[in-house]
């Protein structure tokens, strides 16, 4: 979600661009072919997957399918198709990896934070507590490929932190049917690309520096490989509150039911899958850099850690990611 693309240079320029409203926010879509693509159509088919998913997906839709399983107060199985049980199951299994910091349930927590509303309201352990036993993914029942329970029947499913990751993929596929090769599709700041730009350039995509109220460039990603790449940064620095000269960000760790308290303001991760990436962005954000480092390692996923010290930012790279930039063959990173 905060990820930049830049701009080529003032030559004619024969990248075709789509863009428009989606999923609360904005998407963009930049391709070029050798092979003769009708942009009309595509244009069309890409709008008509949005909104597909949309309709799948979107917690603020009443009549998403989502919201649907979110309203049904009780346990019996529910309908949901095969996308949804998909990412529930890659939710879970992220989940699990980082011990419950990172999960799709955690809303009524955000709710009680005050989160969704326009101040904070910091609740007692208590209230923390009794809420805490209304979330969890172990309370979601994978009943088949395409159905899901509740275990606990006032549970809630919020995607945000993955449907928008399946978005750009599900784009990436269309542009791939239709014989594009070279693109780059971007959906509320979430990214995957594909190619180069014409004349053998790389696709550049820009991090911004982690600061609340500018937009400056910490980091320019060169992509250097043929295949698909996700490029997902998650942050803590657009969203938070501030309250009695302590600052509270929107982040929620699930295994406390408050909100992170570690000093990392942004991670980057650079991997093939869209959905894996988006929220393996949003699960190294919760668990900061001291105890997501070591997890990123452990799994050799590339990921960048910026830890804020003072007025200063820290680079904390994977081990995966230090090999993947010595390689140069992927990605590299420009100053």
């Amino acid at each position: 979600m905060l990820l930049i693309l830049l701009a080529g240079c003032s030559e004619p320029d024969p990248i075709q661009r789509i863009s428009g409203p989606a999923q609360g926010s904005t998407f963009m879509v930049s391709y070029w072919s050798d092979k003769q693509a009708d942009n009309t159509v595509l244009e069309q088919q890409l709008k008509q997957e949005l909104d597909r998913i949309d309709l799948l997906m979107s917690n603020y839709r009443k009549d998403s399918v989502i919201e649907a399983f979110n309203t049904q107060q009780s346990t019996a199985t529910k309908e949901v198709g095969p996308e949804l049980v998909q990412l529930v199951q890659i939710a879970r299994e992220v989940s699990a990896q980082s011990q419950g910091c990172y999960d799709l349930t955690i809303k009524p927590l955000f709710e009680l934070w005050g989160f969704r509303g326009d101040k904070l309201t910091i609740p007692t352990a208590e209230q923390i507590r009794a809420t805490k036993a209304l979330v969890g993914l172990d309370k979601v029942q994978t009943v088949n490929t395409h159905q899901l329970a509740k275990l606990q029947p006032e549970l809630r499913i919020d995607l945000s932190s993955i449907a928008q990751g399946y978005t750009v993929a599900q784009l990436a596929k269309l542009l791939e049917q239709a014989g594009v090769e070279n693109y780059l599709v971007e959906v509320g700041g979430e990214l995957i690309s594909r190619g180069h730009k014409p004349g053998q350039k790389p696709w550049r995509i820009a991090i911004e520096k982690p600061l609340p109220d500018s937009q400056s460039l910490q980091k320019i990603i060169e992509v250097k490989q043929a295949e698909p790449l996700a490029i997902m940064t998650s942050g803590t620095y657009r969203h938070f509150y501030d309250d009695a000269g302590v600052r509270y960000s929107h982040v929620l760790d699930g295994r406390s039911g408050a909100p992170v308290t570690h000093h990392t303001v942004s991670t980057t991760i650079l991997i093939p899958d869209a959905s894996w990436a988006d929220a393996w962005s949003t699960a190294f954000l919760c668990l900061g850099s001291e105890q997501g480092l070591p997890l990123a390692n452990k799994l050799k996923l590339p990921v960048l850690f910026i830890d804020q010290q003072g007025n200063d930012f820290v680079e904390k790279p994977s081990r995966a990611l230090t090999e993947a930039l010595a390689s140069k063959k992927t990605f590299s990173f420009v100053e």
